[in-house]
């Protein structure tokens, strides 16, 4: 690595040059917070190693500077007054180590190997998120849609407070677009958002993934777990579906809003953490208080800020711009030179109510291209259900059950995330929705 000692005893920068070079490291010297700066103006480090006091200098002062002249760059301090409270504050600050005086050339091998291997990771995940912008839309929030300017101007407005969001909606309507996006725009951006799918897992197995569990806690628990909610200390969590929490689980969150203590399963040990709440569901929660089936004072502490989104067919002068954000990302995905979509097909847009809305326009648009041979998406490109005689099928009419069936398989699989999820809203095996679905293939 290129390693920049900065420190004020020419003594310790000497003997430190010695063993970082005899490691293999390229290694330059500074005494002061200046010459550090200038240092990094004419040659970028790696890693710096900095002293705590330089003089009359603080290395605490100089350590934002560091950073700014070089983002991404270690920073171990070093200094022969340790106490917890330095440490904190370097950490917070950006320092990536904290190593006391004297400490032994081992001591400085395994300080350097922490942040290598930071260092990698940090790349790794630059990496998965560059995967992920080329397999996932861009999110498109702009809109021509006052009702959505509403929700938007709102969310906005409350993403820097801490503030608890429920956002309701019905299922695919951006309600998780939009909570990565008041989390991207608070104070906790650079901190985890930690999502928790509440309908995914039986009550147990949801504590244990919310809260952490214990070694032989319950049958299978091998090893001990920490939760999400430890993972997103610091960010914001977010409660997918949380009408579906569990009645058993909901008195263990609400202590957890209220005070942000919890206790992992199968243990008695309090902890806490501390992390902002966004949830959403598409349920009438106040009639599932009225039902028994949630906890009103649950709900209270969860609606704080309630943001409803708007379904699909309530944004017309959105489906058109939506549709071709979407074309262009999935003709870029599929190295296709795509220029939009036929009159017939925008009109046939246009027109459909979108049942599955956002989700099922993604749906729609991406089998759109993959099946155009290039130039304009047209009406045969896209779903049967949207533009042919079947998207006029209801129940009642002239049709024979065969082709009802067919029509609503399609449309519940476009307003489904999975084949799973499909099969599940049908209340049929996945396994005989496979074969069905094979069989409505052109």
């Amino acid at each position: 690595m290129n390693i920049l000692l900065v420190d004020d005893e020419a003594s310790l920068r000497r003997t430190l040059r010695t063993t970082l070079e005899a490691q293999g490291h390229a290694v330059r010297e500074a005494a002061t917070g200046a010459a550090a700066l200038r240092q990094l103006d004419e040659q970028q480090a790696d890693l710096v190693f900095l002293d705590l006091k330089l003089g009359r200098e603080s290395g605490l002062d100089l350590l934002p500077k560091l950073l700014e002249a070089s983002p991404g760059l270690g920073i171990v301090m070093m200094t022969a007054h340790a106490s917890i409270g330095t440490a904190v504050e370097a950490m917070r600050r950006g320092a990536t180590d904290y190593l006391p005086k004297p400490f032994t050339p081992d001591e400085l091998r395994v300080a350097i190997d922490r942040w290598h291997t930071v260092r990698s990771l940090r790349g790794r995940v630059a990496r998965l998120e560059e995967q992920v912008r080329q397999t996932v839309p861009d999110v498109e929030l702009t809109t021509a849609e006052p009702a959505m300017e509403t929700v938007l101007k709102t969310a906005f407005t409350v993403a820097d407070s801490e503030a608890s969001v429920l956002l309701r909606g019905e299922n695919g309507t951006g309600k998780g677009v939009l909570a990565r996006e008041i989390h991207a725009r608070s104070r906790r951006k650079d901190h985890p958002f930690v999502v928790v799918h509440c309908p995914s897992l039986s009550a147990e197995l949801l504590e244990s993934e919310l809260f952490g569990h214990a070694r032989g806690a319950f049958t299978g628990a091998v090893e001990a777990t920490e939760g999400k909610v430890f993972a997103a200390n610091g960010g914001t969590l977010f409660l997918d579906e949380i009408g579906d929490l569990p009645l058993g689980l909901q008195p263990k969150l609400l202590r957890f809003i209220q005070d942000r203590e919890y206790e992992r399963v199968g243990e008695t040990k309090t902890r806490t953490a501390d992390v902002r709440l966004i949830a959403a569901t598409n349920r009438d929660l106040e009639a599932e208080v009225k039902a028994g089936k949630f906890r009103e004072d649950l709900l209270y502490r969860l609606n704080v800020i309630e943001i409803t989104m708007p379904p699909l067919r309530q944004r017309r002068h959105d489906i058109l711009p939506l549709a071709g954000h979407l074309l262009k990302f999935f003709a870029r995905q599929s190295g296709k030179s795509m220029t939009g979509f036929t009159a017939e097909a925008r009109e046939v847009l246009m027109k459909h109510a979108w049942p599955g809305n956002l989700r099922e326009l993604r749906n729609a648009i991406e089998r759109g291209v993959i099946l155009s041979p290039g130039g304009e998406v047209g009406v045969d490109q896209l779903p049967p259900g949207l533009g042919s005689r079947k998207a006029r099928l209801e129940v009642g009419g002239l049709i024979s059950l065969e082709e009802l069936e067919a029509e609503h398989i399609r449309r519940v699989l476009g307003a489904t995330a999975s084949l799973e999820e499909a099969a599940a809203v049908l209340g049929i095996d996945a396994s005989t929705l496979y074969r069905k679905r094979k069989k409505l293939e052109p």
